[in-house]
């Protein structure tokens, strides 16, 4: 057997009756349509319910597994103490799962923290499912920081994981839509909001699993949304597999959407190979761009293959142009993969003797030494993009009125600690939101005072 049907579904605790009290009625449509994913369930009778919550334990660069036999919940933060839940976990799936990541050295397994407190990410579908079915073990996993082609590989794995062990197995797919999609709802309104819902909701309604991986990163960041990787998940638990779809319902009463439908296997579809598709897509776009790289890109890049491949820091090579090789200054080299930063290092000032040599320990740094990233892997070069900053001298300011964060790069100060945010970076809109991530890069609290510097940049790409 294997995944034999899967389920997109958002979590809103309002919807349980003893915790809206009379407001659920409000979203009837989603209550409707939680009805029906149950009683699609409870026909199917999986062994295995597997569910993937933003609200389980979750890293930036590893997916969390949970651990142990069994976990239990209740609604105690919502006011509902009385609703309570007791679930086993499928240990013999789970640690074969686990296995297979290990072997493939894929981020995924149960290190971390190890919470047995089911999130209301998972309480909040179960409590319909368990009106119509209980006879089910739960495999219940979070999400993470890392690319959306990193979660579709997940689903993958679980997917060969279900079939060596012959188990029936459901999907549930568990993410609210966009938060912002009303002023008076809880993260007011952006136009992001409304037209993510209404993208992905027609993606997911397709069967367009493919489209996953297009949308933009920082758009999903400003919409707000907590869902977009739950759903990536079971895509790649659908890998190769046709389906049919039974879209159900959306709704925004409250300012955040909530979105359903249901997926059926019904056989293998080797058309539906989404994530090849667009990894052979990528390579070629990726391939012509670097045609054009201008020559101080091409040295981080070559540096940066230099070193994940062969482990050699490469030598300066002679037909750079002559402010490269004559000239000294701080630079920073930014590398970004499927849309998402990968890594970012960088110096102020110059620490080498030449540019050129700036760049390449810089770029071998941002590869291999940003702290908040696992070192890039042979098989992600070809999906690298890179861009290289020489920045200008500093100067200090009087307040952040002379800053403008599309020309202007900022250093905020206090004391020994020093943080620096580059100018011009795609989803930095405001100069507070510029501040306020230096702040928080330096360590430096919102209520401590700060002198400011600001610099400017030449950027390659």
């Amino acid at each position: 057997m294997s995944i034999i049907s899967g389920y997109m579904v958002p979590h809103p605790p309002l919807a349980v009756s003893e915790v809206g009290r009379g407001e659920e009625k409000a979203v009837q449509a989603t209550l409707d349509s939680f009805d029906a994913v149950a009683r699609d369930i409870a026909t199917v009778a999986p062994e295995t319910i597997i569910i993937s919550s933003p609200h389980t334990v979750m890293y930036s660069d590893y997916f969390h597994i949970c651990p142990g036999d069994s976990a239990s919940g209740d609604f105690g933060d919502f006011r509902a103490p009385n609703i309570t839940f007791q679930v086993e976990y499928d240990t013999f799936l789970r640690d074969l799962l686990c296995q297979k990541c290990e072997e493939k050295n894929f981020p995924a397994g149960r290190s971390g923290v190890k919470s047995p407190r089911l999130d209301h990410g998972v309480m909040v579908p179960l409590y319909f499912v368990n009106k119509y079915y209980k006879d089910y073990k739960l495999l219940r996993l979070g999400l993470s920081g890392l690319s959306l082609t990193e979660h579709y590989k997940l689903g993958k794995l679980i997917t060969e994981s279900v079939e060596e062990t012959g188990r029936k197995a459901a999907f549930i797919a568990s993410g609210d839509l966009s938060h912002c999609q009303k002023e008076d709802g809880p993260y007011g309104y952006r136009p992001e909001g409304p037209s993510y819902d209404e993208h992905i909701m027609e993606v997911m309604s397709k069967g367009a699993f493919g489209e996953l991986f297009y949308f933009d990163e920082n758009e999903l960041e400003k919409a707000e949304e907590c869902g977009h990787r739950s759903f990536v998940i079971m895509a790649g638990a659908f890998d190769k597999k046709s389906l049919d779809i039974r879209p159900l319902s959306h709704e925004a009463t409250f300012g955040v959407g909530y979105g359903f439908c249901i997926y059926t296997v019904t056989g293998n579809d080797e058309d539906r190979d989404f994530l090849n598709k667009y990894l052979r897509e990528e390579e070629d776009k990726l391939q012509k761009e670097r045609e054009k790289e201008d020559p101080y890109v091409r040295l981080a890049r070559a540096s940066v293959e230099s070193w994940v491949r062969d482990g050699k820091v490469m030598d300066i090579p002679e037909n750079l142009p002559s402010d490269m090789l004559s000239k000294e200054a701080g630079t920073f080299v930014s590398i970004h993969e499927h849309g998402r930063l990968r890594g970012c290092i960088g110096t102020i000032s110059a620490t080498r003797p030449s540019i050129a040599s700036e760049i390449i320990g810089n770029a071998i740094s941002a590869s291999t030494k940003d702290p908040r990233f696992a070192p890039i892997g042979k098989d992600e070069l070809p999906y690298l993009t890179i861009t290289v900053d020489v920045l200008g001298e500093t100067e200090p300011i009087p307040d952040k009125s002379f800053l403008d964060t599309k020309r202007y790069g900022v250093i905020v100060n206090r004391g020994s600690r020093r943080g620096l945010l580059l100018p011009n970076l795609e989803g930095i809109d405001s100069v507070d939101e510029q501040i306020a991530i230096a702040r928080q890069k330096a360590g430096i609290r919102p209520d401590e005072k700060i002198e400011l510097e600001r610099f400017e940049v030449v950027r390659h790409y």
